[in-house]
């Protein structure tokens, strides 16, 4: 064939344009790989580049930037077993032909953990600071989690211990009891490990402490996106209870996300606007210490985001100019870097190449070489992205510049054609072979590979591949092609190998060697015999046929030998060995006799026959079989249930065993009976145990075993007899009368069953009786057994009375009830009735009455009829009594006695008598009424159940009191608003004063009241009484639901239902419980556990012995005492490996190969499980060789012979026991035993170092199997061409290990044979030729290595090679090499191979492995060069060597559980995975069952469900996984309960009903009943205030299935989140979606400040701040203030509404000048919430001017203040008028030593109200301005002896002095007129009130209340909203009375109290008088408005 290549031009190609092929595809990732990925050390890693784009693509992989892997189409990167060393960023560059692609790295981290580093250490503290223990260093990844401990106690954190987040504890203001060990405890969250330090020994020293930052924030980095970002500060104070953290972001306060006392401050969701200074301050709250503070800086990191992309595919022709976009933001702002086709762009090296100011990349000049993948990545902290482009720069056409060429190739083999082109855009390879297509970007034949040069790689080749193939490149600018043409010849192959045969001599012997190959090549066929070309023509007798058949005439001894055929062909070569013997028909008889029988078939007798110089062989003789000559040994038999017997034994001495065992027989039959025995043939000869199945019950059998081999059947062992266990009887007693003795006791009489049918021991009898129709409610009697007499009696008693019951009786024994007795109907004997039911009394008249009554409700028998009498009250002689029939139920009393009472009884009659009677009293003529309540309830005697009422009777409805009723109402912790239920009643007790209220519970509160009953009805209840608590009990019952579940080999799981609140009996803080476990059955002490979580219902009882039965109870405890223990529960620990080894380990060598193992029984103690067999662990004493193991199933044979191993070796030999589990502990100590010895192997490594022409030396080693003490070297050695018995033979000793061999002939080949001797004799001789030669040199290598496809298996191939020139000196052995593809290095499999051999086993593969082998060849001169490397060969799939884990095996449902798993490395499967196979079984503790196997068709399946499982049963779970040839190991049992699975749904239907302002009632509905997974035991109700679920959230745990709750205690108007989930014996179910719901208002918290400004010496401004908790919308405040001491001997009270939530101030006019005002403000939603109150006093505050005012002068006077940098230097006095609030200077320097200042009022304007205040200066300026002075007018005031009134009141004065002179000398005129007169009249008292205006509020249009007007002045007006009283001044001696229907229109006391402006300014008190007249008026105030407020004043 001829090379074509055809160029056509571009208009050709353009008309085949649509059917060539599209454009080569840029590769391109189909997804990024996630930025962080955390691994298990150990685990297997596989990073996957998800890459697609034309064929072929090729991947590398980077490691931290360095290069790990080179191109290849390997397209995942695997880590077989992860380590730490492994951490870092990976990423792939993936490429193909058009150019390549870097992804996006991804961080592997590996988790691991070590121990602590440091040990025991010891820190001291000063008491009241903080101590800060630092975890102790431990590595590990990821950082663990840190759990602190003291003295085995927990530490959560609170308001005194922090948990920083790096870990460390922080005890804040630590105290003396702090001192103590801590513990820290690590947990790695990734890989499960956790770890606990060595103790930290805290002691504490007493010193004092002063405010510190102990822990302060950090900077931290965040990147948008995070959940959330966490600062912490950690402070410490004394005392530590004022402490204040607060947190300023930039100077602004921070108030949401404060956690943990404030110590944390958490950002949920950080934005970049979040980021900035942080800094917390710690003060103490009243206190002068100073406040600390410290900060850091939090940075919010933006990702990278694109905003410009360059296009996916850029086009541009050459020498253009490029822009390739690429723009970025982020936070800080990315870096961008630019890569083409992976590798970094350097602008510095390429000028043609720059990176524009806003990132994008321009190309300047534009080349060929530029096409390719542009990369643009975009990188700042928070992380990186990428883009690219592919640039084609078009213009050259392709160009094929290195073609394919003719090629041939072996079939099989590999072959690359070659194709190199050239183009831009780079041209696209097809490949062709006629009009198929083979390989291109897009299409991919399986064994056609295009590879990035694009040649085409064919491999593996086949026939069919012959033709001629086509490589076509093309581009956007045209098409090129060349052609060739490949041959494929078929491969040489012997089909017909040469086989091993045996022939006798002188017969033809014909060795085949037929050959398949290419009829187009030659082959050749080449025979050799011992490595030497066998010459055809050198003797007659050989003869080669054309197929290669070798025929060889007239054999003899000389002919044998190794025969090899060795073929030779270009189409490969091939070669097969045989061996030929040559037999001699003459033989020897000896006879044999005193042999012994066969032992395993036989026993092998070895016979050595010598003569003068060789050995001959061994002969061996078989003798026959006899039958075993002994009986089975050790035969135990005992009873498994009440039909089964286990027999067990174990088999004959060996030496009596006469032959292999092929089974056992067991004879079994009834002892001591004549009866037939049966038989039970077992054919397993291993079978050492049988169950005898269908028994008879509780019988005693005779049981024999015997051994049987091919001869016949053994001798029987001795008799064992042995009992079935008991069972139940079959029959029901006999004779069973039932008679009654009274109203309530029955009487049985019966005989005993026959013993025959009780098939057991009697353990007695139950009595049984029950009413009709109710089965369910028996009365059960038990009565033990009475042997010595045939009639049995019992009775039953507490019967009904006159009641018909059902009777039998039943025998029973331990396993349980036999049958019942046929029942038999008896009735009790008749009794008295109860009393009669519902007296009453109507129709009262004078001399007569109706009684009614009803039928007593214990009737008791049959009524007969009744009795009634009456008699007058406390007087029998009075008494009448009358007998009616018993159908009369009302009777009419006459002839009583008017207004009379009377005692009226009432009884039922049978024929036993009378029954109890009802009576009650009545008076005649008078109807009685309903009755009054009791009253004065008094409680004492309390005691835990029980309390005494004393009590007055209430009105009794004039009739006796029937009834007194107690009712209680139990008071809760959150409120009293609980039901009152009746607890108590006392009939017929009229004269009760007292009564003892039981039943109740303890620790309890409650309120009693009472009813009293007449005949009429019952009364009203009474008052409640006091609160009471009852006093403390120990609890009444036992927890409930208790279960044991096995949790592991030494632990189990106990959960039980805690008691309900109620049952707590006494404080709920020392509820706990005790937990007591034993072993069952033995009498070890008792162990206990002490939980003081009342809350808390599961426990793991740890440090527990395996496979050991316990015995669990439960107990609940309060301070008082314990309560009752529940019911025993029992569990056995899980099964675990035996944890010691077998005793009496023995062994003794019984051959050179063999060894006799015996061993005992496994202490019962160390068992920990069922024994399922044993195995033999040796190995050679001080060997490296691996363990060897021989395994003896079953757990009665106890011993083993140990066959196939090395003669006259030492072995170290222990036994193990296994369990299901596994193995367990060995034997100790070893037992060393040492096999026999025996003749020796060949020496080894037989080397010439020393060869001459007449003379040659020969080394040796000893033999590799010397087998014993070897005694000496016998060396033969001749020349190859004599016979044997010319050899010269010499005796070495055993030290020797040289030889030289003189008087040698030159240039001949001799044969040394060296052997080696022991006591037993000569040992296997050792060959070696050697030529006595000078010209001796390294030997050539071997022809290339080749493996038949047929000789490849799975673990093993066949290898064979041709020799090479052995350098005239003979191969002495060969190396063999083999390396695992692709990457591994090459190793050696052996060193040793046989000079002789030309092919080799190499076993110990990898299945479904990739191998290449070589070959070496070693004569004396040295090594061959290696081989060329055989084709690659892949081994066979073989079965999985490794079982998957299992992760976890969860119960889903009631009957199923979840196996999740993880499959084995990739390596260990040996195939490819097809799936799983779940193998599960039900655990029984007596034996084992078989599996059910569940088979997973998939092989990426994690997860399996087993359903139908059996409820309330541990199974067992194993995982296998299979391949196309089998499946693999079993993993390790994993074991489960089923039966109780966590609910998988959430309750339904939540609903929230706001019931009070903190309380909320929730209903909702169980999940649905098929998610249930079992009886619900509660639910548990989350919930928090809405958006604060991390701070607020709590939860409230029902441990009764109850369908509601009410949730108290809650904060008032504030939305809650609520959530249910119910949980059972399983665990918790999952939650429902939160409901969302609001409690009602209620009164808000006091307002969070109050605040004084711009005081003066009568006003102030008061400001205020909102509740902190409103609990709802704020309606208004209510402002009240008073003096502290009375003003002027008056007090007076003002009281301000102030309507509306804002504004939040006001200003408060008219107090009095120096008085202290108690302020009290309190807030108003629904209702008032509590005041918060502070006192201040009125005067100039400090630094406030004040003004003393003479005349036309004002002076002002100030202190200095705060100088601040320099001193002052003057005062600045400023002015302004009140109402313009505009400042101006009035005086300028003011000398700095002057505090005062006199201005006169000419300066000012005249009726204008001013302000002032001074200002401080110094060097560096005006300070800042002193607050305002009061407000003072400029008005001038004139003197008073200049004013008008002056005058007048002095003329006034004048007048009044004259008239009153009159008016004396008048009087002294009349008096002389009368010399005795007696003047009676009354005094007058006239009082002057002076008054002071009241303060009043500022704020104008002040309304006051109409509410509180009073029309009477004298009356007292009580009104909460609002009060202004005055209180009369303690010195105050004023009392008047008024009478307000009385007015005196001159009255100088109506005077004044006709003004309204005087009466309601103030308010005189009597002294003494409680309750004041007071006086109310309404009027309109109008005055100058600070703030208008709503105000009602009250005086």
């Amino acid at each position: 064939p001829r090379l074509c290549v055809c160029l056509r031009i571009s208009s050709f190609f353009l008309s085949l344009s649509l059917s060539l092929p599209p454009d080569d595809v840029p590769p391109y990732f189909k997804m990024e790989p996630v930025a962080t990925q955390i691994h298990l050390e150990g685990n297997r890693l596989v990073l996957t580049c998800m890459a697609e784009g034309s064929w072929p693509l090729e991947f590398k992989w980077l490691y931290n930037g360095t290069e790990l892997t080179r191109f290849s189409l390997e397209y995942r990167y695997v880590i077989p077993s992860l380590d730490r060393s492994h951490a870092g960023f990976y990423r792939c560059i993936v490429r193909n032909r058009v150019g390549a692609l870097m992804q996006r790295s991804s961080q592997v981290q590996v988790a691991y953990m070590e121990g602590f580093v440091q040990g025991e250490w010891s820190q001291v503290v000063s008491q009241g600071e903080a101590a800060l223990i630092f975890p102790p260093q431990i590595h590990s990844f990821p950082r663990p989690g840190i759990t602190w401990f003291r003295d085995g106690r927990k530490i959560p954190p609170s308001s005194r211990i922090a948990l920083t987040l790096d870990n460390t504890l922080v005890i804040l203001s630590t105290v003396a009891p702090d001192a103590g060990r801590y513990y820290a405890q690590a947990v790695n969250d990734k890989n499960g490990e956790n770890k606990t330090s060595q103790p930290i020994l805290l002691n504490v020293e007493t010193d004092p402490i002063a405010p510190s930052i102990i822990i302060p924030p950090k900077n931290t980095s965040v990147v948008v996106g995070t959940f959330e970002v966490t600062l912490e500060c950690v402070a410490n104070a004394r005392p530590l209870i004022k402490l204040s953290i607060t947190w300023r972001k930039n100077g602004v306060l921070v108030n949401r996300g404060l956690r943990d006392f404030g110590r944390r401050l958490t950002i949920s969701g950080p934005l970049v606007s979040d980021s900035g200074y942080y800094e917390c301050e710690a003060s103490l709250r009243s206190s002068s210490a100073p406040s600390v503070s410290a900060g850091a800086y939090l940075h919010v990191l933006e990702h990278p985001q694109f905003v410009k992309e360059p296009d996916r595919h850029i086009t541009a022709e050459m020498e253009k100019v490029v822009d390739i976009a690429c723009q970025a933001r982020g936070v800080p702002q990315p870096d961008i870097v630019w890569y083409k086709d992976a590798v970094p762009i350097s602008p510095v090296k390429t000028p043609r190449y720059r990176v524009l100011a806003g990132g994008s990349l321009q190309i300047n000049g534009l080349l060929p070489d530029d096409t390719g993948m542009f990369q643009c990545f975009a990188r700042n902290l928070a992380g990186e992205i990428q883009t690219n482009t592919y640039l084609a720069v078009t213009s050259i056409a392709p160009n094929i510049t290195a073609g394919p060429s003719d090629s041939a190739v072996i079939d099989g083999m590999s072959i690359i054609l070659h194709c190199e082109t050239s183009g831009a855009p780079r041209p696209a390879i097809t490949w062709q072979k006629a009009d198929r297509v083979l390989a291109s970007g897009s299409v991919q034949l399986p064994r056609f590979t295009l590879l990035e040069s694009g040649s085409l790689l064919i491999s593996p080749s086949h026939l069919s591949d012959a033709g001629s193939y086509t490589c076509m490149a093309s581009n956007s600018r045209g098409i090129d092609e060349a052609s060739a043409d490949l041959v494929v010849w078929a491969r040489t192959r012997i089909t017909n190998p040469p086989q091993d045969q045996s022939v006798i001599k002188g017969t033809k012997a014909a060795m085949t060697c037929g050959v398949s190959y290419d009829p187009s090549v030659t082959v050749r066929h080449i025979w050799e015999k011992g490595g030497v070309v066998i010459d055809m023509k050198s003797s007659p007798r050989l003869r080669l046929d054309s197929n290669g058949t070798l025929h060889i005439s007239q054999t003899w001894s000389g002919d044998i030998g190794t025969y090899a055929c060795r073929v030779t062909s270009v189409g490969g070569n091939d070669s097969h060995s045989a061996h030929l013997r040559v037999r001699y028909m003459s033989e020897m008889l000896l006879p044999m006799n005193r042999l012994k029988p066969a032992s395993h078939g036989h026993y092998i007798y070895s016979f050595n026959l010598f003569c003068s110089f060789s050995q001959f062989p061994v002969f061996r003789v078989s003798l026959p079989e006899e039958p075993p000559s002994a009986p089975p040994q050790t035969v135990i038999a005992s009873g498994r249930t009440n039909q089964s017997i286990m027999i067990q034994w174990q088999p004959p001495p060996e030496s009596h065993q006469n032959g292999p065992l092929q089974g056992y027989i067991i004879r079994y039959c009834l002892s001591g009976l004549p009866v037939d025995c049966q038989m039970k043939n077992i054919t397993n000869p291993d079978q050492t145990n049988l169950l005898l199945e269908d028994l008879i019950i509780w019988t005693n059998y005779e049981i024999e075993v015997a051994a049987y081999n091919g001869a016949g059947q053994g001798v029987y062992s001795p008799k064992v007899t042995e009992w079935t266990l008991q069972g139940v009887p079959t029959v029901p007693p006999g004779n069973v009368q039932v008679d009654a003795v009274n109203s309530t006791t029955v009487r049985f009489t019966w005989s005993a069953p026959s013993p025959q049918f009780i098939n057991g021991i009697n353990q007695g009898y139950k009595l049984l009786a029950w009413e009709p129709g109710h089965e369910e409610d028996v009365t059960l009697v038990t009565v033990r057994p009475n042997f010595q007499d045939s009639v049995h009696v019992g009775y039953i008693t507490g019967l009904k009375k006159f009641t018909e019951y059902f009777t039998c009786v039943l025998c029973f024994t331990t396993p349980g009830d036999g049958p019942r007795s046929t029942p038999q109907c008896i009735r009790t004997h008749e009794d008295t009735p109860g009393p009669v039911g519902h007296l009453s009394f109507t129709e009262i008249l004078d001399t007569s009455l109706k009684v009614s009554w009803k039928d007593p409700p214990e009737k008791n028998g049959i009524l007969t009829g009744y009795r009634i009498s009456w008699e007058e009250f406390n007087r029998t002689n009075t008494r009448v009594t009358h007998y009616l029939p018993n159908i009369t139920q009302e009777y009419r009393v006459t002839g009583l006695t008017a207004l009379t009472t009377y005692t009226i009884q009432v009884a039922g009659m049978t024929a036993k008598g009378q029954g109890q009677l009802s009576s009650s009293t009545i008076s005649s003529g008078v109807p009685p009424e309903m009755p009054g309540p009791p009253t004065n309830i008094a409680i004492s005697n309390i005691s835990p159940r029980s309390v005494t009422l004393q009590f007055k009777p209430g009105y009794d409805g004039k009739t006796s009191i029937s009834r007194w009723l107690v009712e209680a109402q139990v008071i809760g912790v959150i409120g009293e608003n609980e039901e009152w239920v009746m607890v108590h009643r006392l009939d017929n007790e009229p004269d009760a004063r007292s009564l003892e209220v039981q039943g109740l519970n303890p620790y309890t509160y409650y309120r009693f009241r009472m009813r009293q009953v007449n005949i009429v009805g019952t009364s009203p209840p009474s008052q409640p009484s006091r609160k009471i608590q009852t006093l403390q009990a120990p609890p009444d019952i036992a927890p409930a639901n208790i279960t044991l579940r096995t949790a592991s080999e030494t632990s189990l799981w106990l959960r039980w239902v805690p008691l309900p609140e109620w049952e707590y009996n006494g404080n709920p803080e020392l509820v706990g419980y005790r937990v007591q476990y034993s072993r069952l059955g033995s009498k070890a002490g008792v162990l206990s556990h002490i939980i003081p979580d009342r809350q808390e219902r599961e426990f793991t009882i740890e440090d527990l012995e395996e496979w050991t039965e316990y015995e669990v109870k439960v107990q609940a405890f309060n301070g008082i005492g314990p309560g009752l223990w529940s019911q025993p529960v029992h569990g056995r620990t899980r099964e675990s490996v035996p944890s010691s080894g077998p005793a009496n380990v023995s062994a003794f060598a019984t051959t050179s190969s063999s060894v006799l193992v015996r061993w005992g029984d496994v202490p019962e103690t160390d068992r920990n499980g069922l024994i399922l067999g044993y195995k033999v662990v040796y190995k050679e004493k001080d060997a490296e060789s691996a363990l060897r193991f021989w395994t003896v199933e079953g757990n009665t044979t106890y011993s083993v012979q140990l066959t196939g191993l090395g003669k006259y070796v030492l072995y170290e030999i222990q036994v193990v026991a296994f369990t299901r589990i596994g193995d367990g502990m060995p034997s100790s100590p070893p037992i060393f035993e040492r096999t026999l010895d025996d003749v020796p192997g060949p020496p080894v490594g037989i080397l010439f170092p020393e060869v001459r022409t007449s003379s040659v030396r020969l080394i040796w080693q000893p033999p590799a199997q010397p087998n014993g003490i070897i005694l000496a070297y016998q060396i033969a050695y001749r020349k190859n061409s004599s016979s044997i018995t010319s050899a010269i033979v010499d005796v070495l000793i055993p030290s020797a290990r040289q030889y030289t061999a003189t008087g040698l002939k030159p240039e001949s080949v001799y044969v040394f044979r060296l052997t080696a001797q022991t006591r037993k004799g000569w040992g296997e001789a050792a060959e070696a030729l050697v030529v006595t030669t000078e010209k001796r040199a390294r030997p050539q290598p071997t022809s290339r290595p080749v493996v038949p496809q047929e000789e490849v298996q799975a673990r093993s191939v066949l290898l064979s090679w041709e020799p090479g020139s052995d350098g005239l000196s003979p191969i002495r052995y060969y190396t063999v090499q083999d390396r695992e593809l692709p990457d591994s290095n090459w190793t050696v499999h052996s060193a040793s191979v046989n000079h002789e051999a030309t092919s080799y086993v190499i076993d110990k593969l990898k299945p479904f492995t990739s191998y290449q082998f070589r070959v070496k060849a070693t004569n004396d001169i040295g090594d061959s060069e290696y081989s060329e490397e055989s084709e690659a060969i892949t081994t066979l799939q073989d079965a999985p060597d490794k079982a998957p884990t299992i992760l976890s095996v969860t119960p889903h449902t009631t009957t199923s559980v979840l196996v999740r798993w993880k499959p084995p490395p990739e390596e260990e499967i040996n195939g490819i995975l097809l799936g799983f196979r779940v193998r599960y079984r039900e655990l029984r503790y007596d034996r084992l069952r078989s599996f059910t196997v569940r088979t997973v068709n998939s092989p990426s399946a994690n997860w399996a469900e087993l359903t139908d499982l059996n409820k309330h049963k541990r199974y067992e779970i194993r995982l296998s996984v299979y391949n196309a040839v089998g499946e693999g190991p079993n993993s390790s049992p994993q074991e489960v309960f089923v039966g109780e699975a966590v609910p998988t749904a959430a309750s339904q239907n939540v609903a929230i009903q706001s019931s009070t302002a903190t309380q909320l009632d929730v209903t909702w509905d169980p999940p649905p009943v098929e998610a249930q997974n079992g009886d619900i035991q509660g639910y548990k109700i989350y919930y928090w205030e809405f958006q604060l679920q991390n701070e607020t959230e709590r939860l409230r745990t029902l441990f009764l299935p109850e369908l509601s709750v009410k949730l108290k205690n809650l904060t008032g108007y504030t939305t809650y989140m609520i959530s249910v989930a119910a949980f059972n014996a399983a665990g918790d179910g999952p939650r429902s979606l939160p409901t969302r719901g609001r409690t009602q208002q209620a009164a808000p918290s006091a307002p969070s400040f109050i605040h004084f400004s711009e005081l003066t010496t009568t006003s102030v401004n008061m400001s205020w701040g909102e509740p902190k908790q409103p609990n709802g919308i704020v309606e208004g405040y209510r402002v009240v203030y008073e003096p502290c001491t009375p003003v002027d001997g008056v007090s007076k009270v003002v009281t301000v509404d102030v309507k509306g939530s804002t504004p939040l101030w006001m200003k408060i006019k008219d107090l009095a000048d120096g008085a202290t005002y108690n302020f009290r403000i309190r807030a108003k939603t629904l209702t008032y919430g509590p005041e918060i109150e502070t006192n201040i006093t009125t005067g100039p505050g400090e630094g406030l001017p004040f003004i003393s005012r003479y005349g036309t002068a004002l002076t002002l006077h100030w202190s200095s203040g705060d100088p601040g940098r320099a001193p002052i230097t003057r005062y600045v006095i400023e002015a302004r008028p009140s109402d313009e609030g505009l400042w101006d200077i009035l005086i300028k320097d003011i000398p700095k030593e002057v505090t005062s200042y006199t201005l006169n009022l000419d300066t000012l304007r005249e009726g204008v109200t001013y302000d002032f205040r001074v200002i401080a200066v110094n060097d560096y300026g005006y300070g800042s301005p002193s607050a305002p002075s009061p407000s003072i007018s400029a008005q001038k005031v004139s003197p008073f002896y200049e004013e008008w009134w002056f005058l007048v009141v002095i003329a006034l004065v004048g007048l009044i002095f004259i008239l009153l002179l009159i008016f004396i000398l008048i009087i002294r005129g009349q008096s002389k007129k009368y010399t005795k007169k007696t003047d009676s009249g009354g005094k007058v008292f006239l009082c002057l009130f002076s008054s002071r205006s009241p303060p009043r509020p500022s704020p104008g249009s002040l309304h006051y209340s109409d509410e509180d007007v009073s029309i009477k002045y004298n009356d007292l007006v009580q009104a909460e909203s609002s009060s202004l009283t005055e209180k009369p001044s303690e010195g105050s001696d004023s009392e008047y009375e008024l009478d307000p229907n009385r007015q005196k229109t001159h009255s100088f006391v109506n005077h004044y109290i006709s003004d309204p402006t005087y009466y309601n300014s103030w308010r005189r008190q009597q002294k003494g008088v409680s309750r004041p007249p007071a006086y109310a008026h309404e009027y309109e105030a109008r005055s100058r408005v600070s703030v208008a407020k709503h105000l009602v004043v009250t005086f």
